[in-house]
């Protein structure tokens, strides 16, 4: 698979990465063993970059992307800390606030490092920001740990350019994780250009919507009890039924392509730039090969334009977030 380069420290990786969530978390039940021969498959088709995070499980996911890259030099994780994670007692634990303490970020990258088994993560996120803490606190103390052997490259996920220079001022910042897809355009209004003139890598997470963009989602009433697609304002029945009629014409101008819609779907966000590499969830390795052949799909200017108009902010029903998520989100 084709490289690309993620800022300008020296960060370079598969043109698309593989996002780990949904192999421990969001997504209803898991199946380890399952998950386990996909990220195999992955390495054999040339995917060298996984995203996780403290939070996926919590802690589990790490503790899966462990297994998979045990005895392993040539694999590239990204993991990420910002939230305060509360015990719940016999073993459970959950997600309760943002927290970017300087004190808290060296307890969650000591606990990543840990549980994946590494010495240096390669690429340290702050998941959220803390408006608690400024930028310029949370990124002198990942400097730190970079300094310290610790951490080799760091990234913001869902800031605003404003945060984004400011934290740049302190460290140079190699990736800005965000969502992105033909679905949620926001970073269109003015991250893509401030990443393009930073020289900033960008990598959008969910560029599959979350499975909606694939055109074979199902009904969300249909999805299991504990996944949080169902509480999501574009995934309710009225608004699901507008957005189908978006993919159905997405699929269509796939077929003339010999592609699925999931592979168009990311071929357009690999077309928005060389510093973009999208990270899209699979856990079955069909679906993982689905994406990957996507990495070698060139779409014609005028379907670019056309899937632009098509996904036009406007002609997409409902938010992307609820209030309570869109709290933790710069925009």
């Amino acid at each position: 698979m084709q490289q690309r380069q993620l800022g300008s420290q020296g960060l370079t990786v598969s043109a698309l990465g593989l996002g780990c969530m949904g192999m421990s978390f969001g997504y209803g039940q898991n199946d380890e063993r399952q998950s386990l021969n996909t990220l195999a498959r992955a390495f054999e088709l040339g995917i060298n970059f996984l995203d996780t995070a403290e939070v996926y499980g919590p802690y589990t996911n790490e503790a899966l992307v462990a297994k998979a890259i045990k005895g392993r030099s040539d694999i590239k994780v990204a993991t990420k800390f910002g939230f305060r994670i509360s015990e719940q007692g016999e073993g459970r634990a959950r997600m309760t606030g943002a927290n970017s303490d300087p004190a808290h970020i060296r307890r969650a990258v000591e606990g990543s490092l840990q549980r994946l088994g590494v010495e240096t993560i390669e690429l340290l996120y702050q998941h959220r920001p803390d408006p608690a803490v400024p930028v310029e606190d949370v990124v002198g103390t990942m400097a730190d740990l970079v300094r310290e052997g610790k951490v080799k490259y760091l990234g913001l996920s869902e800031v605003s350019s404003a945060t984004l220079r400011r934290a740049q001022a302190v460290h140079p910042i190699s990736a800005l994780q965000s969502e992105y897809s033909l679905w949620s355009r926001d970073p269109e209004w003015d991250i893509l250009a401030t990443c393009r003139e930073l020289n900033i890598g960008f990598v959008p997470y969910s560029p599959l919507g979350r499975g909606f963009l694939t055109g074979k989602f199902p009904a969300a009433d249909t999805l299991a009890a504990d996944d949080f697609r169902r509480t999501l304002p574009r995934f309710q029945q009225d608004a699901q039924a507008h957005n189908q009629k978006l993919v159905d014409r997405l699929t269509a101008m796939a077929d003339g392509y010999g592609a699925t819609a999931a592979q168009l779907a990311l071929a357009w966000v690999l077309a928005k730039g060389d510093f973009i590499v999208p990270i899209p969830g699979a856990s079955k390795i069909a679906h993982l090969e689905q994406n990957c052949a996507s990495a070698s799909l060139a779409l014609r200017g005028e379907d670019i334009a056309a899937l632009d108009a098509l996904f036009s902010p406007q002609n997409v029903q409902g938010e992307r977030y609820n209030d309570s998520e869109f709290v933790m989100v710069e925009r």
